[in-house]
């Protein structure tokens, strides 16, 4: 059997910003380390400046049903466990050198991550992808008066600005989000001082759509609703960080990582459950929910935050199709071109494009979000049992890297513990519009526990088929 090989990226990159990133998910070499743990802060502040987690917060009240301050505490509960998560995994990459999605081949096997990558690049390059262009699409049109007719347009341009920069690829995303965090913080910090300003503390609405678990059940959904966004963005972590030099302080960057996460996500989702509470915002499937802005606001800082959303879907979706990009390269499919990551991240907003033009506003914020909010968590949580149980096991040694690039290396555990745990959790803990299990339905001040349910069980099962049934290698 011949020798495996870690494969390091190849071409000269350095930190040109105005230049195609060469290569695809292969470690990157020591020359061509660069950044600090700072950037990472305005790195994932900037995708989060947006209207799609201002959403997250409204669902809190105008979906479950919470209070004002329930909402609030769930924001902040939610947010911090996924910037957590978000942080620990952040750390890896310097190390390592290789994508999230890379490094769970150790512990789901080359082909049994397929599993975790396949889901993530929809999650990334078509659900995500798909509703913040559409927030965006949005925000266009109220900005421009244009008619809903001309939807493709606004959604055209701003899903070809999105695909132009994760088109260049690693430099240019972290120099465009250290662009849009000074305009996005002082539009969307100006646009939360108004909205705080007129926001109501209202109780408990046991008329709500999702308000059967009272205002504990409406709490424990908005955590899982924060969390599911936060912790959305896990997958991603190293892929942002795996650039930054072998000798950079983890903690400092984990640090900066999640707390980029954390701040934007509690600031802009508790702005979110603000507006929710002002009189006269409507919230339905039908409605435009960046309209409800105006209501709170002055004119000239409504019309700015609108370009701020814009420029807010843009930031996140960059991330969106690169990693998207990255997880589908995991996958191993092989591509010989040295662009390869450059042309499956347009084949990725293609796709993205097509398939959003088709449905339009029926898979933005409005319509299920809160349901795909939820539906994240449910496979996220299970992933990372399961990655952190093998980084435990490991004491956090990998080697050399041949576990990441080894096409023979098995390994049931992984992806057996996923599906096992998610399949309880669900079935035992989900609590959706479209199936709700025996536990909430018995107790449904419990709300979704699914997330958590999934984290531990999976963690759980796969500690026990490692140590005792399946080999490392």
């Amino acid at each position: 059997m011949a020798a495996v090989t870690v494969p390091t990226r190849e071409g000269d990159y350095g930190t040109r910003v105005v230049a195609v990133e060469p290569g695809g998910i292969e470690r990157i070499p020591i020359a061509e380390r660069h950044g600090r743990p700072l950037d990472l802060f305005w790195t994932w502040m900037s995708p989060n400046l947006e209207f799609a987690t201002v959403f997250v917060g409204a669902v809190g009240i105008v979906l479950f049903g919470g209070s004002f301050w329930s909402v609030v505490a769930g924001i902040v509960a939610g947010s911090a466990l996924g910037s957590i998560t978000h942080g620990v995994l952040s750390s890896w990459g310097p190390r390592l050198g290789v994508p999230q999605m890379v490094q769970g081949r150790a512990a789901f096997g080359y082909w049994g991550n397929a599993l975790p990558a396949a889901l993530n690049t929809f999650t990334a390059g078509v659900g995500w992808f798909i509703v913040n262009s559409v927030s965006g699409a949005f925000a266009l049109m109220a900005l421009a008066a244009m008619p809903i007719s001309l939807f493709w347009l606004a959604f055209l341009i701003i899903v070809a600005a999105q695909v132009a920069v994760a088109f260049f690829g690693h430099n240019l995303v972290h120099a465009f989000e250290r662009f849009a965090f000074v305009p996005l913080v002082i539009i969307f910090g100006l646009a939360t001082a108004f909205i705080l300003a007129n926001t109501r503390a209202v109780p408990f609405n046991p008329s709500a759509p999702v308000a059967f678990g009272g205002d504990i059940g409406a709490f424990i959904l908005t955590t899982a609703a924060a969390f599911g966004y936060a912790a959305g963005w896990n997958p991603y972590a190293s892929d942002y960080t795996r650039y930054q030099r072998t000798d950079a302080d983890p903690r400092a960057v984990g640090m900066w990582a999640g707390l980029g996460v954390f701040v934007s996500c509690v600031a802009l989702e508790i702005a979110g459950a603000g507006v929710a509470t002002i009189a006269g915002t409507k919230w339905g499937p039908n409605d435009i929910p960046t309209a409800n802005l105006a209501l709170a606001m002055p004119d000239l800082l409504y019309k700015a935050t609108l370009l701020a959303i814009a420029l807010g879907a843009v930031a996140a979706n960059v991330l969106n199709i690169y990693s998207a990009a990255m997880s589908f390269l995991t996958l191993g499919i092989q591509l010989t071109l040295r662009q390869r990551r450059a042309i499956v991240a347009v084949a990725s907003g293609v796709l993205g494009l097509v398939i959003g033009l088709a449905f339009e506003a029926n898979v933005g914020p409005g319509s299920k979000y809160e349901e795909f909010l939820l539906v994240i968590s449910y496979w996220i949580g299970p992933w990372l049992g399961v990655v952190f149980t093998e980084h435990w096991l490991r004491r956090g040694d990998y080697g050399d890297g041949t576990v990441f690039f080894d096409r023979q290396r098995g390994g049931w555990a992984g992806p057996a513990a996923m599906l096992l745990a998610g399949a309880i959790a669900i079935y035992f803990f989900a609590a959706q519009a479209v199936y709700t299990g025996p536990v909430p339905l018995a107790m449904p001040q419990l709300g979704d526990l699914t997330f958590l349910v999934g984290f531990v069980l999976a963690a759980v099962f796969f500690f026990i088929f490692r140590r005792f049934g399946a080999p490392r290698t």
